[in-house]
């Protein structure tokens, strides 16, 4: 703990890395200030029915993800995942149109031409989407409407709001990237997710503790620890590494050596990080689109495509995370960019030619890691179906695993990742040093 505090000290010490995380403590406060600012024109005291919509089913996850700005009936309300939706349509066109792949070879340029693109598209997809969350809250909570207002006018105004809140969701996101610490459009994400844990959490307590038939007390000690030990298993799941040994070519100049150190490349184990989860959860909010959220009418299919802890749900969703995971290795991992690095720096794999049979080594151990990382990950993202059979709340299950543990673990790791480097640049003990998320040794990469 004295070390823990003489850390945080340090990070306090350094200017730079100071104004950051001052900087993301502002953008994320304000986030959170925004999830609770209703729409105008709706009392916040009539939205029962709409927060019973949202307290089990694909409605909870996709309240989970905005932070309960969905079930608030907030301006934040449809959060950021119309811009994961966006972003994997651009994605999924930089790989199959030309122009696009064209695009995304020209640099920094052709990056911003992309950016815009998905901008736009996202605006096109809250276009859609806001007036369909506004008829599923006349629907569940038309009495919430203030009297006077008409109809018509208020769909205008709040479609306008509701696209504008989501922009602006984006915007506090690029500026926590760029000015603060940690991915931004990540870390939104985890806000929303942990801002439920408490209650969640406060629920399962309760419920324990007054149904002794269930298992009581004892069962929720149970429960803590099961959850203690997925997290552990997912904290070395994302963090696992393959380490491929690299040998640097010896130069002599004068009686000094330069060079001929053994280094080594740390190919991940899940090396798309928590993206492929992402997507994947984000292909899983259509059956809402479909039905325009009125879940009543929807056919059985349909309804068991909304519910997060049926067979064929979990079945897509285990598909989706496979698919976007190699797909995601794919455009993010370039073995043969690696090779030619290698190659360019004299360096060499031992006993593996430098140039093609580097790439396709490389290639070959990233196709051997690849699906057992995929399909252990998608094991996890389908836990709280599995725990919910020990009739844990619907809410509470959803921290045993899937879409939030992931996001959770991958986005905590990595936003430690980035202060223990501005520590290290200063000469400091970092946060992660004495656990095994610090990597011994020289990355090649």
């Amino acid at each position: 703990m004295k070390k823990f505090i003489e850390t945080l000290k340090n990070c306090w010490k350094i200017e730079d890395l100071r104004q950051r995380l001052l900087i993301t403590l502002l953008f994320t406060a304000i986030y959170r200030f925004g999830s609770f600012v209703v729409l105008p024109g709706i009392n916040p005291a009539a939205l029962e029915t709409l927060q019973k919509q949202t307290a089990g089913g694909l409605m909870s996850i996709l309240d989970m993800f905005s932070g309960g700005a969905f079930s608030n009936a907030s301006i934040f309300a449809l959060g950021i995942m119309p811009y994961i939706s966006a972003s994997i349509v651009m994605q999924l066109l930089a790989v199959a149109v030309p122009y696009f792949q064209k695009m995304q070879r020209e640099g920094e340029s052709g990056h911003k031409k992309i950016n815009w693109y998905t901008r736009w598209l996202t605006v096109g997809i809250l276009l859609f989407q806001a007036p369909s969350y506004l008829l599923n809250l006349k629907a569940q909570a038309g009495q919430a409407l203030a009297s006077g207002i008409s109809w018509t006018s208020f769909m205008i105004s709040a479609t306008i709001i509701l696209a504008a809140g989501s922009m602006f969701i984006l915007w506090l996101g690029e500026r926590i990237t760029d000015k603060g610490v940690g991915n931004g459009i990540s870390l939104i994400i985890m806000l929303g997710i942990i801002a439920r844990l408490p209650r969640s959490f406060g629920q399962e307590a309760f419920s324990r503790a007054t149904d002794i038939s269930a298992g009581g007390i004892i069962m929720l000690i149970v429960e803590i620890l099961v959850l203690y030990f997925i997290v552990c298993a997912a904290i070395l799941l994302v963090q696992g590494t393959r380490r491929v040994p690299v040998q640097y070519a010896k130069r002599l100049v004068g009686n000094k050596q330069y060079g001929g150190a053994r280094q080594y490349i740390p190919l991940k184990l899940f090396a798309a990080n928590v993206m492929p989860i992402i997507f994947a959860q984000a292909l899983m909010f259509i059956p809402l689109a479909i039905v325009q959220y009125q879940t009543a009418e929807a056919s059985p299919i349909v309804r068991l495509l909304m519910d997060t802890h049926s067979w064929l749900y979990n079945v897509i969703y285990v598909i989706l995370i496979i698919a976007f995971t190699y797909f995601y290795t794919a455009i993010t991992l370039n073995p043969t960019q690696m090779a030619e690095d290698m190659k360019r720096n004299n360096g060499f794999i031992p006993g593996i030619k430098p140039g093609k049979d580097t790439a396709e080594y490389i290639d070959t151990i990233m196709s051997r890691i690849t699906l057992p990382g995929a399909l252990a990950i998608a094991t996890i993202a389908v836990m709280p179906a599995l725990i919910s059979a020990f009739h844990v709340q619907q809410e509470f299950s959803q921290f045993f695993g899937g879409t939030s543990l992931l996001i959770l673990v991958g986005v905590v790791i990595d936003t430690l990742q980035q202060i223990e480097s501005h520590l290290l640049m200063r000469h400091y003990d970092g946060l992660l040093n004495s656990g095994h998320t610090r990597s011994g040794g020289v990355s090649a990469y």
